[in-house]
């Protein structure tokens, strides 16, 4: 390969030859002397790099842009996952918040950084990187082609719709008691709203400090479902630490929220516009429980609208409410039956269909709140909780989670043994959480009218938290229309509809998908987010 490496360094392109300094299979030694006999001029003397203030290797800058490093006390592979690790966020007390940081594919020096909230609560942003829009996508089960069976490690292709071809994006497990995130105080695990954006605070100032190289990148908070809560308020702690001079500075431009959970009014009025819109109940029921309800089913204040709503929910309670054009599985029956006994035709299921390269989750978990019960002030219950109650949704999550707690990939990550930060569920039973910041609409005002760039967007066939409510609210908050509803495309097609608002407020759906945008619809979910982010017209 050494005439390869030479005639490609002498044509100006760049490159990097590392090796982890205790990797037998091919030693560093083999590697330093190669890129020696290139014969070209040093340029940067061997010297130490440093990681975290700490020297993490060696390194030897040759002319023509080739440089050999070595990653101390590691192998080649330990290396590649050194930005997955803890921040401590509170040292008195050892509560330590897990992330995952991917670099963007594109141009990492340049390109924004982008924090990435899974809800519930209690809902690792695993979840995200696992089945939405990380690097990977993750095969397990049985396949007739690899002949793998259930329990079997999952097998993991590269994602062509990862959000990391266009940015740079922090998975972080938040609060404490989330996923790998731990304290050695089991009191941290009773926490809110606002404790958790105090948090989320924290760490992004510990991990800037970690990582300063990235302080120029324009910076995006993101997330979904439960998450409606978490972005608006940590965003306006990051805001209220900007006004304060509170260092590092961070480079805030906007945020994104997708189906999430917003204003207990507006969310908890949104399903029946949403179930009359879509076909799902009557012309007869939809007049009647209006007339009953006079509009308020979030809050019904008669027998009467409740009997209505009882007739609603009574029709729509075998869908799967996180994409009515999913079927919804229930235990361990057999495809064949319960599409049998789905209540959708087949052609408007095709709605739903997704270009993803491997089968999106068929059974739901840990995403939001069920219609009905919408989020109000006070205690939260986790989702371990809603199921004890017997109401199960549709469910399954076995790849993330026998990836995530098998002993050798949570070494590999650097994730702590199990008996120190607990088994990693998908969503967890051991925080009690408390919604104690109100509705987010007024977060929502205070941001944009501040410059600050929002996103609302929402898969038009979640009846988990459904756009019609996400539309209503956007639309209350009174800015002026400057981009009026229309279509918006992908690959030449109608990929869903938008609104756009003075102050950099946006609305938009994206057509055939669930609660989880880029799980169901991956490429449309990649065009608008990587639109967005550059400040493209969507």
């Amino acid at each position: 390969m050494i005439k390869y490496h030479t005639n490609l360094t002498s044509r100006g392109y760049r490159a990097l030859i590392y090796s982890g300094d205790h990797d037998m299979g091919v030693p560093y030694t083999g590697t330093e002397a190669w890129t020696r006999s290139v014969g070209y001029k040093i340029v940067d003397e061997w010297r130490p790099w440093t990681s975290n203030g700490q020297v993490a290797g060696y390194l030897q800058g040759y002319d023509n842009n080739l440089t050999f490093l070595t990653v101390k006390s590691t192998n080649t592979i330990d290396a590649l996952f050194d930005s997955v690790r803890y921040v401590t966020i509170d040292e008195a007390r050892g509560k330590k918040l897990f992330y995952y940081f991917v670099l963007s594919e594109r141009n990492s020096s340049a390109d924004p950084v982008v924090l990435w909230l899974n809800g519930g609560p209690g809902c690792s942003s695993f979840d995200g990187f696992v089945y939405e829009h990380g690097p990977f996508n993750f095969e397990t089960g049985m396949n007739f082609e690899t002949g793998m069976t259930k329990g079997s490690l999952p097998k993991l292709h590269l994602n062509p719709y990862s959000w990391s071809k266009v940015s740079n994006i922090i998975y972080l497990d938040s609060p404490a008691g989330v996923g790998f995130s731990y304290s050695a105080n089991e009191s941290d695990y009773v926490t809110g709203d606002l404790k958790t954006a105090s948090d989320s605070h924290t760490f992004l100032l510990k991990w800037f400090e970690l990582y300063p190289e990235f302080l120029s990148n324009p910076f995006f908070i993101s997330g979904e479902s439960y998450a409606g809560i978490y972005v608006p308020t940590l965003a306006h702690e990051v805001v209220k630490g900007l006004d304060a001079g509170v260092r590092p500075i961070l480079n805030f431009k906007g945020y994104m929220v997708g189906n999430g959970v917003t204003d207990d009014v507006f969310d908890g009025n949104a399903l029946v516009p949403f179930a009359h819109g879509m076909g799902l109940i009557s012309d007869e029921l939809f007049e009647e429980v209006t007339a009953e309800c006079r509009g308020n089913f979030y809050n019904p204040a008669s027998d009467n609208c409740e009997n209505k709503l009882a007739k609603v929910y009574g029709d729509v309670n075998s869908l799967n409410i996180y994409n009515i054009l999913e079927p919804c599985y229930h235990g361990t029956k057999a495809l064949d039956t319960i599409l049998g006994n789905t209540k959708l035709p087949s052609s408007f299921r095709k709605l739903g269909e997704t270009e993803r390269p491997l089968p999106v989750r068929k059974r739901m978990f840990g995403r939001a709140w069920p219609y009905q019960a919408p989020v109000r002030d006070g205690i939260v219950p986790t989702w371990p909780q809603i199921l004890n109650s017997g109401d199960v949704p549709c469910i399954d999550d076995q790849v993330a989670t026998l990836w995530l707690n098998t002993e050798s990939v949570r070494k590999a990550i650097n994730a702590e043994q199990e008996s120190v930060s607990g088994r990693w569920d998908l969503c967890t039973s051991r925080i009690l959480f408390t919604h104690d910041s109100g509705s987010m609409i007024k977060y929502h005002k205070n941001l944009t009218s501040r410059g600050y760039r929002a996103l609302i967007y929402s898969g038009d066939h979640d009846m988990c938290v459904p756009f019609t409510g996400s539309e209503a609210w956007t639309r209350s908050v009174g800015y002026k229309v400057v981009d009026e509803w229309r279509p918006w495309t992908s690959h030449g097609q109608v990929a869903g509809y938008l609104q756009g608002y003075e102050n950099n407020l946006t609305f938009l759906t994206i057509k055939g998908s669930g609660h989880t945008v880029p799980e169901y619809k991956p490429r449309e979910a990649l065009d608008f987010y990587s639109r967005w982010l550059d400040g493209k017209t969507i």
